[in-house]
């Protein structure tokens, strides 16, 4: 080993800072890393700017394209102000036919921040690159921004609780549908100078066949997750013959913007069974299961609220009801077992703690405009909304899906789509559904009820998968993720099962020793 004297060790500094500054001015010149958006000057309807990047994927360059549309705010009026639409193109690895268009979910919800944000979030956003870039074996990938989401243009977002909700006092679906009304109307005055009549899904999908012919493609395929696949169908309705085909993964169908109560309640069952049997959980069980602990704890809340008392910045006391429990009951499947079992057995702290969080008001702007004023316009045939009122399941989770919605419609300035529109039709466009039975985002029998106007479709069940079902995919059966990605490159079929299995998560326990089950406080 040979040792450097001080004056090697300067030169042997000064060679790296050296080597350092190279790499930086070339990664520059290359614009390695987050991605901006390009803008023009005088922009005109249609109208695109295009920008070249490179990131690096796995130990290779990718070279990309981002992108601005340029589209009517309101097409309905002639005068409309342009805004701005984020997009992202790169080439494919394999030969498709037709680019895959990605749809992101939400409405509120956008791939390219994975692109674009900096510092630590960049490097956060490292697994979401992998899953736009996986999509290349199926073609060319362009990537969209939903308007009023983009940073290319607007990103609109208002504070959805900005009045709090009192302590002592259990939270209803009533009152939230109520305030909910007031905090509409103040976003509405927060953005007095946008045409907000124009945030549509019609005018969604209009942005997408705009941006498909400023590339100038003849047919495009599509990939949408939750919002992204109702997104989808917007396109495949209005635009059926630029469609080639289609991955639609945590269906949302144009008429089922508020899930079901029922079908939520089969998804959480089917956990429950599975969260029955694991011997980890079994000390904490009731003699009928998790769904009994559900059922029992509804009745003695209903019966009689529960008063905890926890330290936050002093002694503070929280009114706990059955429409809290409600609330509580949907968050991730590893972890809702844990909650109710918790809260059965006498263990209030967390619950209340998080309770006292949510109800403090916030003039955190942590919803995005575009989710209300699509849902809304999307609206729901009569038949389903007497569907939703007479649901048995609302006894169980209550009106939180849908009453906020319906009791504001007439608030948010989008105009109703109109049930011509949002009823499912007969559609010949080949389309795979991926879904999960334990989604209770978009129930899988959303999947179920849809499939039969498709007649050119399959669906692949995935037993256990939850909304992201289809990246479950990605780590345990990747060679079904690599038939829907021939799907999408040559419409094959081959190599899709009907159905496939992932393994179940390792459920948290519970807070706290079990034991019996006392009646509420």
């Amino acid at each position: 080993m040979v040792a450097l004297g001080s004056h090697g060790r300067r030169r042997l500094r000064r060679w790296w800072i050296g080597a350092l500054v190279l790499l930086v001015l070339g990664l520059g010149f290359l614009r390695l890393g987050p991605a901006t958006f390009p803008s023009l000057d005088a922009p005109t309807s249609g109208a695109i700017a295009l920008q070249v990047g490179w990131l690096w994927s796995g130990w290779s360059l990718t070279r990309y394209e981002i992108g601005t549309l340029y589209v009517p705010e309101n097409r309905n009026a002639a005068d409309s102000r342009l805004i701005g639409v984020g997009f992202l193109r790169i080439r494919g690895t394999r030969g498709g036919d037709v680019p895959v268009f990605l749809l992101p979910g939400g409405p509120g919800d956008s791939y390219l921040d994975a692109f674009t944000d900096r510092g630590l979030d960049w490097w956060r956003h490292w697994g979401r690159r992998d899953n736009v870039l996986r999509f290349r074996e199926a073609g060319d990938v362009v990537v969209i921004d939903q308007r009023a989401y983009s940073r290319a243009g607007d990103v609109l977002r208002y504070a959805s609780n900005p009045f709090g909700q009192p302590l002592d006092a259990p939270a209803s679906a009533q009152a939230d549908a109520a305030a909910a009304v007031a905090v509409a109307e103040r976003a509405l005055q927060a953005y007095a100078d946008k045409d907000l009549a124009g945030y549509t899904v019609v005018d969604c999908a209009d942005d997408v066949n705009a941006l498909r012919q400023a590339l100038g493609y003849e047919r495009i395929s599509l990939f949408g997750l939750s919002f992204g696949s109702q997104w989808s169908f917007a396109l495949m309705r209005k635009y059926p013959h630029s469609i080639a085909r289609a991955v639609l993964a945590g269906v949302e169908p144009l008429d089922h913007g508020y899930d079901m109560p029922s079908d939520v309640l089969a998804a959480l069952e089917r956990i429950a069974a599975e969260a029955d049997r694991d011997p980890a959980l079994a000390p904490w069980l009731p003699p009928g299961g998790l769904m009994q602990a559900v059922t029992e704890l509804l009745q003695r809340l209903s019966e009689r609220p529960l008063r905890v008392t926890i330290q936050a910045g002093g002694p503070r006391t929280v009114l706990l009801g059955p429409g809290d429990f409600q609330l509580s009951l949907l968050r991730r499947p590893r972890d809702w077992p844990a909650r109710v079992l918790s809260i059965y057995h006498g263990d209030y702290d967390d619950w209340a703690r998080e309770v006292f969080q949510q109800r403090q008001a916030s003039e955190v702007a942590d919803t995005a405009l575009i989710a209300p004023l699509i849902d809304t316009s999307l609206g729901i045939t009569p038949e389903r909304r007497q569907r939703l009122l007479d649901d048995p399941a609302r006894s169980i989770l209550g009106e939180w899906n849908f009453l906020a919605g319906l009791t504001t419609a007439e608030v948010w300035p989008t105009a109703d789509v109109g049930d011509e529109f949002r009823r499912p039709v007969r559609n010949a466009t080949p389309v795979v559904f991926v879904h999960g039975d334990w989604d209770t985002s978009t129930p899988i029998e959303n999947t179920l009820q849809l499939r039969p106007f498709f007649p050119n479709s399959r669906a692949v069940i995935v037993r256990r998968g939850g909304h992201g079902a289809i990246y479950q995919l990605a780590g345990e059966q990747p060679r079904v993720l690599s038939a829907l990605m021939d799907f999408l490159r040559t419409g094959a079929w081959e190599g899709l099962p009907a159905e496939v299995n992932v393994a179940a998560p390792e459920f948290a326990r519970p807070d706290g020793p079990p034991r019996a089950a006392t009646a509420v406080d």
